[in-house]
């Protein structure tokens, strides 16, 4: 949108902007914001950055915790949930040092432009395109509270196959469990309200593909966007989940992008679509290769197959998430590539014909991921995978070009899948990240303490009894 400070400035005058408001991601990929009257924006602004205290965002303490953050104007833009005119901008973050100040390599905005400029070093690509699918619920309410003597949760959808006989109001038109994908108008209740978030998306600059209600009967969604360069995706995967949960609040409704919010149907994945380019040529076509896949896409798939399941603390980092990862539900579960299967982990769309748009997407990432780690540890696997050629055919990970949920035990048994939980992804992340500090892209420190941070979850939520707990043993 801008390039400069004084069309910043010029534009905050004409459009009477009041306020500037910065917006930083923790460790976890939650935003946190800061906000300043506009009349304080300067140069000053600019290249000395503005203070605060990094310790109190998650990440490992450095020599001081004392560090600045370095708006950048392109990403500026007008905060549409904020009732006072505010431009709302997203940057970098520095740690203060002398003569200048340096980036802070523990930040995940840093780590994912790192990664750009290691996959630039190695010769084989200058701009890595992604393109995340954003599934989520929209609920009318939701209700939960974990107590020593009481624990449980409540969701409310009255276009849920139960609200026919729980809403008072009901008019008859539910969808029942795994219903739901493309539904149409009058159960599609919330089709203004997606239409309403992609129109609020293009004025962030996030190009929208298109819009579905998606499986989950009790009102799960789909946004698909446009491919753009990794970096810039990452900003706008932030930017979308900001938009969609705020679009849902002024309707008075909620959104979550939690991958199990409901037993026994659909849950919410962050498919990522990706391809490479060099000179603004493509790298992953070949007319001749599997699926039209180049030697060197399948060799990335083969980096990313093989760190699969370290790459999950990463892009799968929620307890709920293996919730997910379960058979039956269109989620993978076992490690494979295939055109077109939807329950291999590498799906290669056979729509995409084309040179230009010759791709493929990892299909077990989820939302509740800092997404800049997630596509930089994506990246960094499949890089990996290049440079040290591992084919994944020649490693027994496919093509499976069936379903992979149909094979017997014992065929299963022949095969490597997922992890189980988030505690065996970190176990995997514990023994399997070279391929994320190569080139100095992740610091050693960033996923020490990603780990511990996530270990101290599993441990919290396995300290709680479950209520099926009570049906299972209570009467032992």
């Amino acid at each position: 949108m801008f390039h400069t400070l004084d069309e910043v400035l010029r534009y905050c005058e004409k459009s009477q902007v009041q306020m500037v408001d910065f917006k930083l991601t923790d460790i976890d990929g939650r935003w946190r914001h800061l906000t300043i009257p506009v009349e304080r924006f300067n140069e000053d602004t600019m290249e000395h950055g503005i203070g605060f205290d990094g310790s109190n965002y998650g990440y490992a303490s450095v020599e001081n915790s004392d560090m600045v953050f370095v708006p950048v104007l392109e990403s500026a833009v007008i905060d549409t949930y904020a009732g006072v005119p505010t431009l709302s901008m997203i940057g970098d973050v520095l740690v203060i040092d002398h003569p200048k100040n340096r980036p802070f390599d523990q930040y995940p905005r840093n780590v994912a432009l790192r990664a750009v400029e290691y996959m630039k070093e190695l010769g084989i690509a200058d701009r890595m395109l992604v393109g995340p699918e954003y599934e989520f619920y929209i609920f009318d309410d939701v209700n939960y509270e974990v107590k020593p003597q009481e624990t449980g949760y409540s969701i409310r959808t009255r276009q849920a196959g139960w609200a026919a006989v729980s809403d008072s109001n009901n008019k008859g038109y539910q969808l029942g469990d795994e219903r739901g994908y493309h539904a149409s108008l009058p159960m599609d209740i919330n089709n203004d309200l997606r239409s309403k978030i992609c129109l609020t998306m293009k004025d962030w600059g996030i190009e929208v593909k298109y819009h579905h209600h998606e499986v989950g009967g009790a009102g799960q969604m789909e946004v698909e966007v446009e491919l753009g360069d990794m970096v810039t995706m990452a900003d706008h995967t932030m930017n979308a989940k900001y938009i969609i949960k705020n679009e849902a609040i002024r309707e008075g409704k909620t959104a979550t992008f939690m991958p199990k919010p409901i037993a026994g149907t659909a849950g919410n994945g962050m498919h990522v679509h990706m391809l490479l380019l060099k000179d603004d040529k493509p790298v992953f076509y070949d007319e001749n290769g599997y699926g039209q896949l180049s030697q060197t896409a399948m060799f990335f798939i083969g980096g990313l197959l093989k760190h699969a399941r370290s790459l999950c603390a990463l892009t799968n980092p929620s307890t709920n998430s293996y919730k997910r990862l379960v058979p039956g539900f269109e989620a993978p579960v076992l490690i494979g590539y295939a055109m077109a299967n939807r329950s291999a982990v590498v799906r290669i769309p056979s729509y995409a014909k084309t040179p230009a748009s010759k791709r493929f997407e990892l299909r077990n990432p989820d939302a509740t991921c800092n997404p800049y780690y997630a596509l930089s540890a994506i990246l960094m696997a499949g890089l990996d995978g290049i440079k040290n050629q591992i084919d994944p055919s020649a490693n027994g990970w496919g093509p499976y070009d069936y379903n992979l949920f149909d094979l017997s035990e014992e065929e299963i048994a022949k095969l490597t899948s997922l992890p189980e939980s988030l505690s065996e992804a970190l176990d995997a992340l514990e023994a399997d990240h070279d391929y994320l500090t190569a080139g100095g892209v992740f610091p050693e420190e960033v996923l020490k303490l990603h780990i511990a941070r996530k270990r101290k979850e599993v441990r919290y939520v396995l300290n709680i009894p479950h209520p099926e707990e009570f049906a299972l043993y209570y009467d032992l």
